[in-house]
């Protein structure tokens, strides 16, 4: 049997990078897949080659920061499957390395509504549907810049903000046997990075943040989500599992 077989999943942020990589192996696991962005042009590339492929993978375009889309999207996730098992809030924005003095007013606000209030709105929309399916897990992507500092005083904060919210969720939903866990990627190879990477001398300098000298695939984050979404981690919430070759070890 297939790990994560027959059960519903919304993947938020699912047009490349973590997203895809999340959505694509929980179709080849069995799931039943809502996959969502801003970038519905890019989303739509590569889930409709899924779906010739055979896996169960549909998409809507989705702003995580707009509750009303959000219900929009949870909709249709009835609409197609009649229930949810799985949320993986993994959409975000990272605005690189200001510090707090570099950091305008405009600059944090549009940080923390996607990376903290994003998934607050998925959280609080999503939680009376699994409970209503007896139960079901939740999987925030946050960020080693969550457990250490000096990675941007938005981003670190959102993510930090984002790693104690999965411990309060945690702790308020298990009577409801929902479970609540938290992944903690260091430097990944996706769009995201790779524009970042353009600055000279950056592409070095985040690989030397692992002791293992390279950057991680994205499969290999979609690999610990996976895990996280099945039965195989039945005994597990309010936990951090940090994916980053070593780096918050040093």
């Amino acid at each position: 049997m297939k790990r994560v077989e027959n059960k519903v999943v919304i993947v938020t942020g699912a047009a490349g990078g973590i997203g895809a990589a999340v959505a694509k192996l929980f179709a080849k696991e069995g799931a039943k897949v809502l996959a969502t962005d801003m970038n519905e042009e890019k989303l739509k590339s590569w889930v409709v080659a899924a779906r010739a492929e055979g896996l169960l993978i549909d998409y809507m375009k989705h702003n995580v920061t707009n509750e009303s889309e959000w219900k929009k999207v949870l909709g249709k996730a009835i609409e197609l499957h009649g229930k949810l098992d799985v949320l993986v809030n993994n959409a975000g924005v990272y605005p690189g390395f200001a510090d707090c003095e570099n950091t305008s007013i405009e600059l944090w606000g549009h940080v923390l509504s996607i990376n903290l209030t994003g998934p607050f709105i998925g959280c609080k929309t999503s939680i009376p549907y699994l409970r209503n399916n007896g139960g079901g897990a939740i999987i925030n992507i946050a960020s080693i810049a969550g457990l250490v500092g000096g990675n941007g005083s938005a981003y670190s904060s959102s993510k930090g903000g984002l790693v104690l919210f999965g411990k309060d969720l945690a702790v308020n939903l298990a009577k409801d046997k929902i479970r609540v866990n938290t992944v903690c990627p260091g430097g990944v190879l996706t769009p995201m990075t790779e524009e970042l990477m353009k600055t000279p001398g950056m592409e070095q300098t985040i690989k030397d943040m692992s002791p293992q000298g390279r950057m991680a695939d994205p499969i290999e984050i979609a690999n610990g989500v996976l895990f996280l979404a099945s039965d195989e981690s039945s005994f597990m919430t309010g936990a951090e599992l940090v994916i980053d070759g070593g780096s918050v070890a040093r």
